[in-house]
């Protein structure tokens, strides 16, 4: 038997255990989202609460955990008897691995059932299995968009709908959602994180006793698991009474007038979007309350649910930090604000004093204080001939930027077209080699016609290899995205470089909504530089774009030898992804060889080149370098995707 570590032998991360333990408490809230560093037992805690759970009744027999009280109607095992005998068993934690097949996770039809009896049966996926218990995907962030598509559905309507193959099947997932996630491997769709009531940031205790005690505690469990857990057999049991009890006295607890005025006044200070905020901090206060063994909701529960649903939901842009924490100062004005209405004597100023006010004109910020922070990449600011960083413009939707071929089996991903194991199902087709995806259906149909004259005499069929079909998806992939940035003297004019730095801002932005992978070259003076190796966190490349200073001449040629090594060092490392190169530049060389030769090298890499010549007399020169390169070339007005549907429309009017 696998002897798990002890929810109470975990030393600090309160916030953490508070927040699994007021889901233990009222699953409404919604589950938890735990993001930090490596190595600080992230996933250690979570799987401990499965012990503390209480045990869930279930209808005997059931494979979706109907509940005997009141069962579901439209359950495929149903329908189930009244008054059946209750069935006892411990609560379930369910790990929906980050490679799982969208088959695994929904659930699909049963083969075994299909070919030996001729039935369509319906085989559940891990949204039944974890249906009344906790749902865990380790590094949540890394988890393919179909899956996360699956996961947002079944957690928005607390229902599982399965159409495929033939099967149409409905029925009840309502569970915990907990998800651990490292942020330097990027970060997770604003849709997703919403869906989680609360979010914690865990890290590693700076304080070398309690590091020691981590340490030991450790060492004592991996010599004597079982003895060492049931040295905290005690604790163990306490803390499941008390989330027992906590549960039954859940619906006694009252929410005062002015508490709720609180949640509402502090989301509404927050600026956060939607309801679903107020609605969390509601649960998680009464739940905080019954926890606490009270029944009615203090201005504290309060301030300690803000803590937990807020910080992740007042993310305005994909490139803020979702780990940042909540201004204390602001959380308390608006509570007190919110507690005492009628109290007009003081006069607080505006709502963007000086402690509201955007973090970058700060020490390292763009402001007039300027200047070049510590930890600038070499080679982006100071040196001879450059000048202090220009801001970047308003980032903007920018038109799809993909490879035109059709890749196969790259990561999942929103960019470019690819077939593979993931994605819709796109028809079937006999196999050339090795069966990789049986498509059960398409092979049934094949075989079908042939039953009689192949002396069928019993139920099950009778199949032969050409009757085999393969499954054949097509899907969207993610790319790894090279820019390769001009920041010489010719970029330099300071309406133009602001421009620019908008535009690869944009791109980035896009890149996020799309899942990809990011790196940056930056060229000027007499070398390029790699500002930022290929990585998921594009909130990275954003930081050093905005401290990206220009200035000196253009070796262009530098910059795409440098973007040569990057790409070949990154095929070797990750060969399944395909490489989108996009160079921004107007196309002048002033430094270095002929830039054409070492394109031609690139030929077989997609590229894209902004082209960012501009005034009245053009040379063309960027539009050369997309023909070297084999690629295309856009103006860089034209990027915005607002500017082609504009295109579109007066086309359309012509015609």
């Amino acid at each position: 038997m696998i002897v798990g570590y002890p929810f109470s032998a975990v030393v600090g991360h309160d916030d953490l255990k508070l927040a699994l333990l007021l889901n233990a408490v009222s699953p409404a809230i919604g589950g938890v989202l735990v993001r930090g560093e490596k190595g600080t037992a992230k996933s250690t805690v979570v799987r401990s609460l499965a012990a503390l759970l209480p045990e869930v009744a279930v209808v005997a027999g059931c494979r979706f955990s109907c509940d005997p009280a009141a069962p579901d109607p439209s359950c495929p095992d149903g329908p189930h008897e009244s008054g059946l005998s209750p069935q006892t068993r411990p609560a379930r934690l369910v790990e929906l691995p980050v490679g799982a097949s969208e088959d695994r996770v929904a659930g699909s039809l049963d083969l075994e059932r299909a070919l030996t009896e001729g039935v369509k049966a319906f085989e559940p996926g891990l949204l039944a299995a974890a249906h009344r218990g906790v749902l865990y995907v380790d590094e949540v962030n890394l988890l393919h968009d179909h899956l996360v598509d699956l996961l947002l559905d079944a957690a928005a309507m607390g229902v599982a709908h399965v159409e495929r193959e033939g099967v149409s099947v409905r029925h009840a997932a309502r569970f915990l959602l907990v998800g651990t996630m490292n942020p330097e491997e990027g970060e997770l769709r604003p849709q997703l994180l919403d869906r989680f009531g609360l979010a914690v940031e865990v890290r590693a205790s700076r304080d070398p006793a309690e590091r020691a005690e981590v340490v030991r505690r450790r060492l004592a469990f991996d010599a004597d698991p079982a003895g060492y857990t049931g040295a905290y057999a005690g604790g163990e049991r306490d803390l499941a009474q008390r989330i027992a009890a906590a549960r039954e006295r859940l619906p006694a607890v009252t929410l005062p007038d002015d508490a709720l005025r609180g949640i509402t006044a502090v989301c509404a200070a927050f600026d956060v979007e939607g309801m679903r905020a107020d609605l969390v901090m509601a649960r998680a206060a009464v739940a905080l309350a019954a926890w606490e063994g009270r029944d009615e909701v203090t201005p504290g529960d309060v301030r300690t649910a803000a803590r937990l649903a807020l910080p992740h939901r007042r993310r305005r842009d994909p490139f803020d930090d979702p780990g940042q924490g909540l201004d204390e100062e602001r959380l308390e004005q608006a509570l007190s604000e919110a507690l005492s209405p009628d109290d007009d004597s003081g006069d607080d100023g505006p709502d963007d004093g000086p402690n509201d006010g955007p973090d970058d004109d700060g020490p390292g910020g763009g402001g007039a204080s300027g200047g070049e922070p510590a930890d600038a990449p070499p080679g982006e600011g100071g040196g001879t001939g450059g000048r202090r960083p220009e801001s970047p413009g308003a980032p903007y939707r920018t038109r799809l930027l993909a490879p035109e071929a059709v890749g196969r089996g790259g990561p999942a991903g929103r960019r470019g077209r690819t077939t593979g194991e993931s994605g819709r199902a796109a028809g079937a087709r006999t196999p050339d080699g090795r069966l990789r995806r049986l498509d059960l259906p398409a092979t049934l149909a094949a075989a079908a016609p042939h039953q009689r004259g192949r002396g069928r005499t019993g139920s099950g069929l009778v199949l032969r290899r050409e009757d085999l079909r393969e499954a054949l998806r097509e899907g969207r992939e993610s790319n790894l995205v090279l820019f390769c940035v001009d920041a010489s003297g010719s970029m330099a004019a300071r309406t133009r470089m602001r421009a620019v730095k908008g535009a690869v801002l944009s791109l980035l932005l896009d890149a996020y909504q799309r899942r990809d992978k990011v790196g940056l070259v930056t060229f000027r003076g007499e070398e390029a530089t790699v500002a930022l190796p290929p990585t998921s966190s594009v909130e990275l490349a954003s930081g050093r774009l905005a401290r990206l200073a220009t200035g000196g001449r253009t070796p262009l040629a530098a910059g795409l030898r440098r973007a040569e090594r990057v790409l070949a060092a990154e095929r070797l490392r990750d060969p399944r992804r395909r490489p989108l190169l996009v160079v921004v530049t107007d196309g002048r060389h002033t430094s270095g060889p002929d830039p054409v030769v070492t394109a031609r090298r690139l030929a077989g890499v997609a590229s894209v080149v902004v082209d960012c010549e501009h005034g009245p007399v053009r040379l063309g020169l960027a539009g050369r370098l997309a023909a070297a390169l084999g690629g295309t070339a856009i103006r860089l007005e034209e990027l915005a995707a607002d500017h082609l549907a504009a295109v579109v429309r007066d086309v359309r009017k012509v015609a």
